[in-house]
C-alpha cells in the first residue's frame, strides 16, 4: 500500500469504524518516508520492535469510533503484514548485521587496517559500498 490512508481504510473494513480512528498509527509507521521515499524506509519500524514501540506510543487499546476497544498492536501488525509480508522480526535482521561486521572485521585483517570499524558512524572501510546497516538491510528487502 502506497499511503497510510490506504492501510487506515484496510483497518476500517477489519476492525470497523473509520479510517480517521486507525490514521495517525499508520501515519507513524511511515513517517520514515519523509527521509527515505523507496521501500528502504520499512527497515526503521516495519518489524516487531516497532510493533511493540507503536504499542508504547499509542497505548495498548484504541476505541474506535463506534466504540470497539481494538489493540494498537493488532493494527501495527496489520501494517506491518500488509507492507512487508512476511512479518520481519528483529532477530533477522540482527543476523545480517552480524554477517556484515564479521565481513568488515575478515576485511580490516586481510588489509591490515587499523580502526575502521570502530566508529559508530563510519564503520566500514571505504572502498565498501554498504554505508551503514540500515542501508544493507534495506537493499535486501
Amino acid at each position: 500500500m502506497a499511503h497510510p490512508y490506504h492501510h487506515a481504510v484496510r483497518s476500517a473494513r477489519l476492525f470497523g469504524g473509520v479510517p480517521r480512528d486507525y490514521l495517525a498509527i499508520h501515519e507513524w509507521f511511515d513517517e520514515s518516508k519523509a527521509h527515505i521515499a523507496d521501500i528502504r524506509h520499512r527497515a526503521l519500524r516495519h518489524h516487531s520492535e516497532g510493533i511493540f514501540l507503536c504499542e508504547a506510543i499509542f497505548g495498548t487499546t484504541l476505541t474506535n469510533s463506534i466504540g470497539k476497544t481494538i489493540p494498537v498492536r493488532t493494527v501495527g501488525e496489520q501494517h506491518v503484514k500488509d507492507a512487508c509480508f512476511p512479518m520481519s522480526f528483529v532477530m533477522s535482521q540482527i543476523k545480517v548485521l552480524n554477517a556484515i561486521t564479521f565481513a568488515c572485521i575478515f576485511y580490516m585483517r586481510a588489509s591490515n587496517l587499523k580502526g575502521c570499524c570502530q566508529s559508530p558512524i563510519s564503520i566500514y572501510p571505504p572502498n565498501i559500498s554498504i554505508i551503514s546497516p540500515i542501508c544493507y538491510l534495506v537493499s535486501a528487502i
